[in-house]
């Protein structure tokens, strides 16, 4: 081995690469997602949804009663505390915030409209549109029932994905009924509740894996006789035979109709029998938006009806709907239509100092523009006036003032441009009108 490999070897120097599946945001990564959150806020808060929070630790037991057995066993972060209880790093927020409306159900003022933005963790294989930590918008009503509730948390998701720049083409809406698709699996191939389960988690990974998997894991479940049938019924596009007859059919049919009538194009709205929602505890209505571009295959994002979650606490039914945004399929979403926003940095001014001399000087200043709203970095080291306008271009700031013994003696100053390289003569009580002026 090279002499100076085998050196650093043994010296042992710490990685710089992050743990897997999460990621660092530098200042234009951090920019890009602040204005994520943004949207996000600003689209549930436009819908009357108010904001609440709560630790990312949960005691494991909220998880294994309701989420579901793969959620819990492979994908959970879970460890013992020191007393010995085990804890895990939530999954999701759904759980958590129907533990909180049981906690105070007696004290609430119902309907709730409540959202949240809390980061996620999930132990999984890091892929396009999932990593092992993220941040997701959850969008919940508490305590109303029936369709417009429904209707409500569709419109609110269908909106964010306007205000992120979306057009209408741009998406779709796919609805069913949690439990149809199982149902009808059960009746038609009369199968065992576990076998229709394992069915049902196989439909949920068309398009994820391929069709020779897809038969293959089936045929392990059917046999050949009823893997014929299976076939015929998910391809022979007589599914909605026999599913027409069925109330949650024509609940999702209505709540479609009700969506159109309020502006949501039909082409937007699809019945999709094949949809699978992840968790085992939504109990009616369930929905999917996906990106219409081939580049995003899997669903950006979902939710529905879950009316039973707060049974696990002993507290008496609360109707509840909602949906859930996670930020990577969505950044993943805007990356494809050319969304992202361009970087603009927070800094308005740089205060370039010729001297040590002129720090002081520029810290008072600067001081003074920060009440009147601006945003001022002063330089602190002795690098030439050059370079630190140079460094000031890169980092994305608009403007700079040079500071200088001229400076300090008339109190006047040069106000230059960065991008256009234009400069203006002004005084102190003129600085913060002209940089507000120039952002308009």
């Amino acid at each position: 081995m090279d002499e100076k490999k085998l050196e650093k070897k043994k010296k042992g120097g710490l990685s710089t690469e992050s743990y897997k599946g999460v990621r660092d945001f530098y200042p234009e990564d951090m920019f890009v997602q602040n204005h994520i959150f943004e949207v996000m806020r600003y689209s549930a808060e436009s819908f009357g949804f108010v904001e609440y929070g709560a630790s990312l630790l949960e005691p494991t037991a909220l998880y294994e009663s309701k989420t579901g057995e793969e959620i819990v066993n492979e994908q959970t972060y879970t460890f013992t505390d020191r007393g010995g209880r085990s804890v895990t790093l939530r999954p999701e927020m759904t759980p958590t915030v129907a533990r909180m409306v049981a906690a105070k159900r007696r004290e609430l003022a119902f309907p709730l409209r409540w959202y949240s933005l809390p980061n996620v963790f999930r132990y999984e294989r890091p892929q396009r549109g999932r990593l092992r930590e993220h941040w997701q918008l959850n969008v919940d009503i508490f305590g109303a029932e029936g369709i417009p509730a429904e209707v409500e948390i569709i419109v609110c998701a269908y909106q964010t994905m306007l205000n992120f720049g979306a057009k209408e083409t741009d998406f779709e809406i796919r609805l069913s009924y949690a439990g149809l698709l199982s149902a009808v699996l059960k009746d038609t191939l009369t199968l065992s509740d576990g076998d229709t389960k394992k069915l049902t988690r196989i439909i949920d990974s068309i398009g994820k894996v391929s069709d020779t998997d897809i038969r293959k894991r089936a045929e392990e479940i059917l046999g050949k006789e009823k893997q014929v049938h299976f076939e015929k019924l998910i391809e022979g596009g007589n599914f909605d035979a026999h599913v027409a007859h069925r109330p949650e059919f024509k609940h999702a049919h209505e709540v479609m109709k009700t969506l159109r009538t309020i502006g949501i194009a039909e082409t937007a709205i699809t019945f999709e029998p094949f949809l699978v929602r992840g968790f085992d505890y939504y109990t009616g209505l369930i929905f999917e938006i996906f990106d219409t571009s081939a580049y995003n295959t899997r669903a950006l994002f979902g939710g529905g009806r879950y009316d039973n979650l707060l049974d696990i606490f002993d507290s008496p039914t609360i109707p509840a709907v909602g949906f859930g945004m996670g930020d990577v399929t969505i950044r993943d979403f805007l990356e494809t239509h050319d969304l992202i926003p361009s970087y603009e940095s927070p800094t308005d001014l740089l205060l370039s100092t010729v001297d040590s001399q002129t720090v002081s000087y520029a810290q008072a200043l600067a001081q003074r523009l920060r009440k009147e709203g601006i945003a001022v970095a002063v330089n602190l080291d002795d690098a030439r006036v050059g370079s630190q306008l140079t460094v000031a271009g890169k980092q994305g700031i608009r403007f700079a003032i040079c500071i200088g013994e001229r400076e300090v003696a008339t109190k006047k100053y040069t106000i230059k441009n960065l991008e256009t390289k234009k400069e203006t003569g002004l005084k102190e009580n003129g600085i913060a009108e002209f940089i507000f002026n120039s952002e308009l």
